[in-house]
């Protein structure tokens, strides 16, 4: 492998059902700063079904070139397929760096397309930087519980690939107007199908309240409460001139604490931009701000 042929930085823009995350626009921010110190192109890749419409907006938001593979058998995300054509798009085009974002679809496109493409991949990134001595991607996450920060590098085999997780980076700025290359790869059938997944079904999510990734003012309380009618109260804290959301420690998320009061357990690899983290009766407070 001559690491010379590989060029320019990838981010992986996802769009699912009418909708492209905000997850592309802060790739395009973390993106963005590799791709100057590097003195590259920053690309965006954009796969699905009428998905071609997303394309200014990202060229928009800093892209200076998107790849668009757009097609029907694209329509609903199956892992296999989707990593298919991405490990064929970067044998053709050879990005030297590629991110991918760690949400649900993005942990498991991000380990299925490394394995494919034969790399290394850094999972849940928190920060990328570029090496200037070397011009290698150095990639750094939390690890054993958030008590320590790893670095992590892939010296010998390129595109270097990492999944960046959520709310790691603030989002680019819009720039109406900007000027950028759009390149539209085919889908192959024979090339890209798969034959051992099939998509069967897509069921709503009905999860109550605000996503805890775009709340302004989080409210965390624990066991030490007490009884069910205190976590209605600690609903009604936060300013109402401010989204928020309410979480709650594992044994207090209980049916027999919580009682269908509507809060989230708190989850680790949930990275939020809050402007207030209001803690109540919670042991450990340390982990969970970690965890955020």
């Amino acid at each position: 492998m001559n690491l010379k042929d590989y060029k320019n930085v990838w981010i992986f823009a996802q769009a699912q059902r009418g909708k492209l995350s905000p997850t592309a626009y802060e790739l395009l921010t973390a993106g963005r700063q590799l791709a100057d110190t590097l003195h590259e192109k920053l690309c965006a890749v954009l796969l699905g079904h009428n998905v071609k419409n997303f394309a200014q907006d990202l060229i928009n938001h800093g892209a200076d070139v998107v790849y668009v593979c757009d097609d029907p058998a694209l329509e609903n995300y199956v892992d296999d397929v989707y990593a298919r054509v991405l490990a064929d798009m970067v044998a053709q085009y050879k990005p030297n760096k590629f991110l991918i974002p760690a949400t649900n679809m993005g942990r498991s496109l991000s380990a299925k397309t490394a394995v494919f493409v034969g790399t290394g991949l850094t999972a849940d990134a928190t920060d990328v930087t570029i090496n200037e001595a070397d011009g290698q991607l150095h990639a750094t996450r939390p690890t054993f519980g958030g008590n320590l920060m790893a670095t992590i590098t892939c010296a010998k085999i390129r595109p270097e690939m990492c999944s960046l997780r959520p709310m790691a980076y603030e989002k680019a700025p819009a720039q109406k107007g900007r000027k950028g290359e759009v390149i539209e790869f085919p889908y192959d059938a024979k090339k890209h199908a798969c034959a051992l997944a099939k998509f069967m079904e897509f069921i709503q999510s009905k999860g109550e309240g605000l996503d805890l990734s775009e709340a302004e003012v989080i409210v965390a309380g624990g066991r030490g409460v007490g009884n069910p009618p205190n976590c209605s109260g600690q609903t009604g804290i936060a300013s109402p001139a401010l989204t928020s959301s309410t979480i709650v420690s594992q044994a207090f998320a209980f049916p027999s604490y919580r009682q269908g009061n509507p809060a989230k357990q708190a989850l680790t690899r949930i990275t939020a931009y809050y402007h207030l983290f209001i803690v109540i009766a919670l042991y450990h407070k340390r982990r969970y701000l970690s965890s955020m």
